[in-house]
């Protein structure tokens, strides 16, 4: 092992973005892993979304995170550097909820949060020991991570690389997530003096909370949102929109120098529209109208798929959200991740088209829904996607809220993507035999 030993963290990419890459964010895990890092470590990063990966480089250890439509091709990536002899270690979700999956790519997997463990697998690496599973499990209602390194991020363009979390764990314990069953069932927060310092060695631009829910827990969010009032920060997250039933709350956002947030309404009827995340005594227009008077951008997300819907929610769809007038409608077709429940129940039942890894990404159909064809839930959905991006739809829009050059900006951005994308031809990909088990 070389004096200065050097490590790796790679970001696969799983398709060529473009000059859409400059609107990407970095890896928060591989920020926080390189913060985690002992300081005798030089820290190198291959982002794919920016460049090739230097496979032909002398490295101690490679790190490559992966969620489940990345791991296909992080596999693939993290073979070619074993094939070298160079060990690996596999992180992120889709390792976390199949490790013994990921094994068979690389000479360790974290399990779940890397920073409680980190440290200690290094040293077992450069000591020879290192075992094949570092496994951290959430315990209390505190979070204490160290503050994320930027430095090795040059020489890239992102849309921002300040982000930050806040918190993590959620006790909603939605079928579809995998955050309450792997990162604990109640929001640990960081303490709020360590964020806001944090925030003030920021440079004052565009900042992203990478929080699952940032305002998840009322009480505990309002004091970071007083003290980042006059910081001179831009930024946006993602919340419940149940946060809105507190005036005292939305105010504090505002104040706090919040421009965007992005909220998960699920559906409009049926198990998930009542779900304790997302029901609410207040209707979710006057709960979307509180934030939109603010002027700060609030885009609502949509899941299409789940087993109370048919081919009439598409329209039920569109048309709710006609009056409910959300700043940025999005639309999601539901994706039965591995280590969640409803990949369990789908799984059970036989309805999962196919394991390939790579198209589980919330744009394609992986599983038979219940009440029609995977070629219905897909069509719908790109049907839905158009009809609230067609010019009279975002004009309306625009217009019922303040804030209107900057939701118009936002609109036409997402219309982009929208109109812009390739239409997938169903049936999908064929279902595996049963002897193909869990591999990609």
């Amino acid at each position: 092992m070389t004096a200065a030993p050097r490590l790796l963290l790679v970001y696969p990419a799983t398709q060529k973005l473009g000059w859409v890459r400059r609107f990407q964010l970095p890896s928060l895990s591989l920020k926080q892993v390189a913060a985690a890092t002992p300081p005798e470590w030089e820290v190198l990063l291959a982002d794919e979304i920016h460049e090739d990966i230097p496979f032909d480089g002398t490295f101690d250890l490679v790190g490559i995170t992966a969620m489940t439509h990345q791991a296909v091709r992080a596999y693939e990536i993290a073979d070619r550097f074993r094939q070298r002899g160079i060990p690996v270690v596999l992180g992120g979700i889709h390792p976390t909820v199949l490790p013994d999956e990921a094994l068979q790519h690389a000479d360790a997997v974290v399990i779940g949060e890397a920073e409680p463990v980190w440290p200690q697998l290094l040293s077992d690496l450069r000591a020879g020991r290192m075992a094949p599973l570092y496994r951290s499990i959430p315990q209390g209602n505190l979070l204490d991570i160290p503050w994320s390194r930027r430095d090795f991020l040059g020489g890239r363009t992102y849309l921002t690389t300040q982000t930050i979390q806040a918190s993590r764990g959620c006790p909603y314990d939605c079928p579809f997530c995998t955050v309450t069953p792997y990162f604990g069932r109640t929001f640990r927060y960081r303490d709020p003096d360590d964020i806001l310092a944090e925030l003030r060695s920021f440079d004052r631009k565009l900042t992203v909370f990478l929080d699952d829910n940032i305002l998840g827990d009322p009480e505990r969010a309002k004091p970071i949102l007083r003290g980042m009032a006059g910081l001179g920060l831009r930024w946006g997250g993602q919340a419940n929109l149940r946060f809105a039933e507190d005036p005292e709350l939305v105010s504090l956002l505002a104040k706090s120098g919040c421009i965007g947030i992005f909220v998960g309404i699920e559906s409009v009827a049926g198990p998930q529209a009542n779900h304790p995340k997302t029901g609410s005594r207040f209707s979710q227009a006057d709960l979307i109208k509180r934030v939109r008077d603010t002027g700060i951008v609030l885009e609502a997300s949509m899941i299409f798929g789940f087993d109370d819907h048919d081919e009439s929610v598409f329209e039920t769809t569109v048309r709710y959200l006609e009056e409910c007038a959300p700043s940025i409608p999005t639309f999601h077709i539901l994706t039965p991740y591995p280590g969640t429940a409803l990949f369990e129940q789908f799984d059970r039942e036989g309805r999962m088209l196919h394991k390939e890894w790579q198209h589980y990404d919330h744009n394609q159909v992986v599983f038979r829904p219940k009440l029609m064809t995977p070629e219905q839930l897909y069509k719908g959905w790109r049907a839905a996607r158009r009809e609230v991006y067609r010019w009279p739809s975002v004009i309306s829009r625009v217009m019922q809220g303040n804030g209107k050059l900057i939701n118009l900006a936002y609109n036409v951005l997402r219309r982009g993507g929208v109109y812009g994308d390739e239409e997938v031809v169903y049936p999908a990909p064929a279902a595996p035999d049963a002897s193909d088990g869990m591999k990609p």
